[in-house]
This record gives C-alpha cells, sequence and structure tokens, in this order.
C-alpha cells in the first residue's frame, strides 16, 4: 500500500472509530454506504410515486400543483417532496463515499473490478436522475438548469435542432417537451435500478438492506429535517426574465458553475477523461493476483461451506466428474477468486490433526496452504519459551505484526483472518504447542474481503461451521479487530492476554503413551 493511500486509510479508520463509539460497530453508517444508497434510493421512489399522483405535467401547472402539495398539503405532500429531496441529496453523499472508501481501501482491484466498474456508471445515472428532478418544479433553479443542460448538449453538435432554442422565451416552450422531460425523470430511475443489481451480482451475500436500527435512525433524521428545514420552490420560472438570484444546491449542480466558464466541448473533454479514468483505475496499475484456490478432488465431498463462505461468488457446485459417489464438487473461478483463503478455513478438511504424509483439504491455496501453514505453526511453537506461550495469526490487511513478537509470542500472517480454521486453535492448544491464540485484523466491520472477520467471528461463537469445539476454552483464545491504526491498543490487548494467561493453570498433561514433546509428536503423526 503507498504511503498517500496508507494515510487515507488511516484518516478513515480514525473516522470509523469516533462513529464506532457514537453508533456502536453494527450501526455505524460508514461500514453500510451501499445498503444506505439502495435505502436512499427506495425513499426517493416510494415518496417520488406519492408526488407524482397530485403533479401536473402542464408547464404552468407544474409549479401550481407543487405549491399545493408543499403548501396547502404540508402535513403529507410537503413532508414526501422534503424527503425525496433530502434522500437524493443523501443519495449522492453516500454513493461518493462509497467509491472514495473502496478506492482507499484498495478493494477494487483484481478479480473486483466488476463492481468499480459497473458502478462508475451509476454516478452518470443517479446525477441524471436528479438534475431532471429539478426541471419538474420549474422554478427560476430549474429554468438556469434548463438552459445550462441544453447548451451543453447542443456544444455535441450531433441534434438535428437546437435543443436550448425551446428556451428561448415563453412562447418557444412546449408542453409536450415538458411532458418528455417527465418521461425521462420516471425512466431514468428504472435504468438506475437494473444497473444497481447489476453492480452486485458478483458478491455473495449482497446486503441491500441497512441494520434495522440504521434504518430508523437514518428516517427519523430525515423526517426530523423535513420539519424543521421544509423543501421550498424558489420563484416561478419566466423564460422571459434572467434570473438574478438562485438558491444552488450543490450536491448536484456543482458541475454547473463550469458550464458558464469553460466552452461546452471542454466540459464534456473533462466529464469523458474523468470517467474513462475512473474505469481504468483497477488496471491502473493491475493489481499482482496471487494463485486462486484449488480443489483436490480425492478431499472434496461436494458439502458446499466453501460455496457459501466465498464473499465474491468465485466457487460453485457442479456434478461430480470423477465418478466417485458424491453427486458434486466444488469449481474454482480463477476470473473471480481473490486468493482470500476464506474457503480453505470453510473446509471440514482443513485440519492440522489430519494423520496422514500430506495434510491436502477439499480446497487450498497453492501459494499459502494448509500444509504450510501447520508447519508453520509448529517451527513457531518450537522457539516459543515461557509458561504463558502465545501464537498470534493475524490478517495481512491489517496492523504490522512484526512488534508484537518476542520470546513468548509467534506471529502468522495469513491473507484473510478466515483462512485460519478452527480447528487450527484447536490443535496450538490442546497439543500445548502454545498456551493461548490471539487473532487479529482489518478493524471490526471493515474487512478486506467483505465478510472474513465476520464468518471467523461466527465459527468461534459456534454459530457457523466448521465452528471452535467446546473443548477449547475461550479463555485462552483472544482477538482484536485493530485495522491499520490499532496497532498501539493491539499490542495493550495482547499484553492483556498475556497477563491472563500466566495466572491460569497449566493446560492438562498429554496422554500417557504420547511423546512429551508436543511438536514432534504431531510431527511424527504427519507422517505416519
Amino acid at each position: 500500500m503507498t504511503g498517500p493511500r496508507k494515510i487515507a486509510r488511516a484518516a478513515f479508520e480514525s473516522v470509523d472509530k469516533l462513529f464506532d463509539r457514537a453508533f456502536t460497530p453494527a450501526l455505524n453508517p460508514l461500514y453500510h454506504l451501499g445498503t444506505l444508497g439502495w435505502f436512499f434510493y427506495w425513499i426517493v421512489i416510494v415518496s417520488g410515486i406519492y408526488l407524482y399522483i397530485f403533479f401536473d405535467t402542464g408547464i404552468s401547472q407544474a409549479y401550481e400543483s407543487l405549491e399545493y402539495i408543499t403548501n396547502v398539503q404540508w402535513y403529507a405532500g410537503g413532508v414526501m417532496r422534503s424527503l425525496h429531496r433530502y434522500a437524493s441529496d443523501a443519495l449522492i453523499i453516500v454513493i461518493m463515499l462509497h467509491l472514495l472508501r473502496e478506492f482507499v481501501m484498495d478493494r477494487y482491484r483484481g478479480a473486483r473490478w466488476f463492481s468499480w466498474f459497473t458502478g462508475v456508471p451509476l454516478i452518470w445515472l443517479v446525477f441524471a436522475c436528479g438534475i431532471s428532478g429539478y426541471w419538474m418544479v420549474w422554478d427560476v433553479l430549474a429554468q438556469y438548469i434548463a438552459i445550462a443542460s441544453t447548451e451543453w448538449l447542443d456544444s455535441l453538435g450531433i441534434f438535428g435542432q437546437s435543443i436550448a432554442r425551446n428556451f428561448l422565451n415563453s412562447e418557444t416552450l412546449s408542453g409536450r417537451f415538458f411532458t418528455l422531460m417527465v418521461f425521462i425523470h420516471i425512466a431514468v430511475p428504472l435504468f438506475t435500478l437494473l444497473a444497481m443489481w447489476i453492480h452486485i451480482q458478483r458478491q455473495r451475500d449482497a446486503k441491500v438492506n441497512p441494520p434495522v436500527g440504521l434504518a430508523v435512525g437514518t428516517l427519523g433524521m430525515l423526517l426530523a429535517l423535513s420539519f424543521i428545514e421544509p423543501a421550498v420552490s424558489q420563484p416561478p420560472a419566466n423564460l422571459d426574465m434572467v434570473p438574478a438570484i438562485i438558491n444552488f444546491d450543490w450536491f448536484y449542480l456543482a458541475p454547473y458553475p463550469f458550464l458558464d466558464r469553460l466552452p461546452g466541448l471542454t466540459m464534456w473533454a473533462l466529464a469523458g477523461a474523468g470517467t474513462l479514468l475512473l474505469l481504468a483505475l483497477p488496471w491502473l496499475p493491475p493489481l499482482r493476483r496471487k494463485a486462486a484456490a484449488v480443489v483436490d478432488l480425492g478431499n472434496c465431498n461436494g458439502c458446499g461451506r466453501c460455496v457459501d463462505d466465498c464473499p465474491f461468488d468465485a466457487v460453485s457446485l457442479q456434478p461430480r466428474t470423477d465418478g466417485t459417489e458424491f453427486s458434486e464438487e466444488a469449481i474454482v473461478s480463477n476470473d473471480l477468486c481473490t486468493s482470500c483463503g476464506i474457503c480453505v478455513g470453510a473446509c471440514p478438511t482443513s485440519t492440522p490433526f489430519r494423520r496422514t504424509a500430506e495434510l491436502v483439504p477439499g480446497i487450498d491455496l497453492p501459494d499459502q496452504g494448509m500444509r504450510a501453514l501447520r508447519e508453520k505453526t509448529l517451527a513457531i511453537a518450537e522457539k516459543l519459551t515461557g509458561t504463558a506461550r502465545i501464537i498470534v495469526y493475524g490478517c495481512e490487511h491489517g496492523p504490522g505484526l512484526e512488534k508484537l513478537e518476542t520470546g513468548q509470542i509467534g506471529v502468522i500472517k495469513l491473507p484473510c483472518i478466515a483462512q485460519l480454521p478452527p480447528a487450527f486453535i484447536d490443535f496450538v492448544i490442546s497439543r500445548r504447542h502454545a498456551e493461548g491464540v490471539f487473532l487479529t485484523g482489518c478493524s471490526e466491520g471493515n474487512c478486506h474481503y467483505r465478510l472474513g472477520q465476520h464468518w471467523e467471528d461466527q465459527r468461534l461463537a459456534g454459530e457457523r461451521d466448521p465452528y471452535l469445539r467446546k473443548r477449547v476454552p475461550t479463555d485462552r483464545v483472544g482477538k482484536y479487530w485493530a485495522g491499520i491504526t490499532g496497532s498501539k491498543h493491539l499490542q495493550q490487548e495482547l499484553a492483556a492476554f498475556h497477563d491472563r494467561l500466566k495466572v491460569q493453570p497449566p493446560l492438562q498433561q498429554r496422554k500417557p503413551g504420547r511423546p512429551a514433546d508436543a511438536a514432534t509428536a504431531d510431527r511424527a503423526e504427519s507422517h505416519e
């Protein structure tokens, strides 16, 4: 991760922690920007349908009907209009924050390019929805937007006649043109919904609804704002006059002042170049992709746990090809696999207790597989000394782990913390390779691979297979989701965990007949 991006990520995580304290991690809106976008979209749609029932599409009648909705029917129509306006503004805010956050967190390259690439056109569609909506009001702001927009379109020179000439004066504006704009304002949101659906197609368990508490709180905030500062129209449009004062909406109209100062083609060039740059970002520079997960049919029974846990739909079940009694087998899409290892952590055969010549699970990472993880665990365990030895497993996208290593603490880095099967925790503690296991990684609710941290939490709690066996004493398992800004707190949490282990009673002795040295015993088992 480059210096500027690391600084930006640290800034995001610092704000995240402030919001965690204010809202709790479960309801932190910064962790739910995508679902909030869907939520605001549906508020806009529902409120828009209500407004359309009372809206008159005539040129002069449009302004009058909105005045009736706002002032006479303020208790319902006025609230709906305000909700429509503020939810639209909020939609722009969460889209831009979502875009910036995914870029800063480096969650848009490699196999994850699709979500980014399909998200960029959504910016154009949402802006088209918002700007066309301002025309419906037909006040002085709508007049300014209509003239500036049509002049910008005319600069392309692709239309048979000038569009802007429709707004030369009151007599040239046709009611049919206004009806067309109403149609556009209805049709574009439908295309936007289709684009939003496409945007999440490569994400398993994609959420489109925020947590209930966050949804209720957000809706309450919008309702309160609607009563405190209701949305109102500006003076009615008059094409025979040039408006002197306009109250601007910077959420949707920030580019418009540039239209007054730059040639239309220059603005098109800037907008086009900016869009192409955003579309090309996943390949500037391209991500060095690790080898995708591979399936070993000799150890795969088609249980489907890897399919359920893959955050990016990279694993699927297909009919068996090796003639065994199992009906299905796991298939990995190399184009979709991010090499996070979460599928490996979900596989029931990813257990270090296996007494085979080689530890080969049903699905594994070629570059950092389960056999290598067991060997590294044993090698580190052999070097640890003292009565409160700890093995720390950490995500490579989380905090720096090098400073944690001491004579009593060993560190192992993983692509994602969810690559670690709970059986490894059992293995370390029950075989006395260490007195405790400590897990760390990305900040809470901000997993680099979307669901890895959540799945690992559920496995430890016994809520998701493969779960941590009940025989493992939970007081010998610690965790702290630190992120890159939580290194100091992580050291404090680890030190406190180490102190607790010091006063724990010794682990039970191994059964009679087993070699006294645990590492020697497990190495012997692995080659039986």
